[in-house]
């Protein structure tokens, strides 16, 4: 078997494990949504008490619509919550809103991963777009210089992943500690706060291992085409 075909078997592999990952964090939330949390607390009440305890009183947070679309807005200094996790009680919700706020806080104290992410992403945007054009166009017209410029570009992309991992787990680590800490949940919850914070941890996981997997790929695709030059 070559270098090539077994690339490509583990890339459809690392590919599965991404939809699997995608199912169970979907999966994860739908299950954890139907329990409330005993503190009786909402995702926005979660997020604005662990803002305000950690000194960041001018971060706003707002909803958004649609599922899963949180996220923390560093320009804007805004925690985002989608409806379903901004009004609810459920500890689905406060395990991503509380995740949210652990970003605000990697922000607030300048932690390392999260400052290189937030430097690599101007570029890495532009870049990470221009690549799949590059590596079409250079193997599709035989340019391999131009195929080597598209994974000199989808390496800057997976490095951006790369880098994302610590940022996501620093995150998911703090949100837990915090809602222990502060008394959101009780100990019986923590099963379900771990649960919903390690599915989406493994989306980041899945579609990272997916990317290396097709960047070796690209550089076994474009030295067996030299070779054969």
């Amino acid at each position: 078997m070559s270098i090539n075909v077994l690339l490509l078997l583990l890339s459809f592999a690392a590919l599965g494990l991404t939809f699997w990952a995608q199912f169970r964090v979907k999966g994860s939330f739908d299950r954890w949504s139907k329990e409330a949390a005993s503190s009786g607390m909402t995702g926005y009440d979660v997020a604005r008490r662990i803002l305000d305890d950690n000194g960041l009183h001018d971060v706003k947070v707002e909803a958004v619509p649609g599922k899963l679309t949180d996220h923390y807005d560093p320009i804007h200094r805004v925690v985002r919550l989608s409806e379903p996790v901004y009004y609810s009680n459920s500890i689905a919700a406060i395990s991503v809103a509380a995740h949210e706020c652990g970003h605000a806080i990697q922000h607030k104290e300048a932690y390392g991963a999260l400052v290189l992410r937030h430097r690599m992403f101007p570029v890495v945007n532009m870049t990470s777009q221009v690549a799949p054009i590059l590596l079409m166009v250079g193997l599709f017209l035989g340019a391999m210089k131009l195929f080597a410029l598209g994974i000199l570009f989808f390496a800057g992309a997976v490095a951006f992943q790369l880098v994302t991992l610590p940022v996501e787990f620093n995150a998911s680590s703090r949100a837990k500690n915090i809602m222990v800490q502060m008394g959101m949940i009780r100990n019986v919850e923590e099963r379900g706060v771990n649960k919903v914070l390690n599915a989406a941890a493994l989306t980041y996981v899945a579609s990272t291992l997916y990317a290396v997997v097709e960047l070796f790929r690209f550089i076994a695709l474009f030295a067996t085409t030299n070779n054969d030059d």
